[in-house]
């Protein structure tokens, strides 16, 4: 698998794991299969959250990525958390997870492979709640996502698609500073939607690294990619732009062509797609 440097240090698979579906929309052992898939097909950069999951999806991937920790660049994220919902629910989800398919059966087609499903967000929100983004919650929920994970410290941490400006930048700034030279984290970031940029126009330069959505279908792509070629960033929701002439494959190597020093993120839980998807970045 082709590999881009993002940051000096972090070397990682330019196609990455989205891990947002885990002990969600998928259940375990197919969670669990096309981890052990994508590792297989050169994949090391897993992108996860402390929502993830209802709140679950950290242990899960720090189960299986243990072993092998060393050669894996784990991002997670913080600013979202599961609420008590989420753990109630925990017990019967792989009963939701049945009743869902079985009365609402879905047709698989390669068009679909990757998508993040943007349907289920307003159900997931209901088990969810935003944290307070300062100094204290940052380091907060990094010790729970080390712990969750398995590891002492991890590759990027994010704040969490905020919807509001970060009004204490300079604070989180420091903390992430702090971080870094303690060797919790390497690099520090912001996952946000393009369509809240504004929000964060004032600081966005002043990150390691910036995660946002973004497709071959979007309205402004043609001018986005010019401006954003050369840096490095991480890409999620490749398949979304509602282009009807372009193959999947055909999307997400537009993106690796346009954007060389990137990372692709798909949420791939089919072995197949993962297969298919890991062969355009040999």
């Amino acid at each position: 698998m082709k590999k881009v440097e993002l940051v000096p240090g972090i070397k990682s698979s330019v196609l990455g794991f989205g891990c947002a579906p885990i002990l969600g929309s998928v259940g375990a052992n197919k969670s669990k299969r096309a981890i052990e898939c994508a590792i297989d097909c050169g994949v090391n950069h897993f992108d996860i959250a402390r929502s993830y999951g209802y709140g679950e999806a950290e242990a899960f991937l720090g189960r299986h990525l243990f072993s092998k920790r060393h050669e894996m660049v784990i991002a997670s994220k913080f600013g979202i958390k599961a609420n008590i919902k989420a753990k109630i629910l925990s017990p019967v989800k792989p009963l939701v997870r049945y009743l869902k398919d079985w009365l609402r059966p879905v047709k698989s087609t390669g068009s679909q492979q990757g998508v993040k499903q943007s349907a289920a967000a307003p159900i997931a929100d209901k088990f969810h709640y935003r944290i307070a983004i300062n100094e204290q919650e940052m380091r907060k929920s990094l010790e729970q996502s080390l712990k969750a994970l398995r590891t002492d410290y991890l590759d990027y941490f994010f704040v969490h698609e905020p919807l509001l400006t970060i009004a204490n930048f300079e604070e989180l700034e420091a903390a992430a500073t702090n971080l870094k030279k303690e060797g919790k984290i390497k690099a520090w970031g912001l996952a946000y939607m393009r369509s809240q940029e504004h929000l964060h126009s004032a600081y966005l330069n002043r990150f390691d690294i910036l995660q946002y959505n973004l497709s071959p279908g979007a309205n402004d792509y043609e001018d986005f990619a010019k401006l954003h070629k050369n840096k490095p960033s991480i890409i999620f929701s490749p398949l979304n732009g509602q282009i009807g002439d372009k193959s999947p494959a055909e999307k997400l190597g537009t993106l690796a062509g346009d954007f060389l020093h990137s990372v692709i993120l798909c949420s791939m839980f089919n072995e197949t797609h993962i297969k298919s998807n890991a062969a355009l970045f040999k």
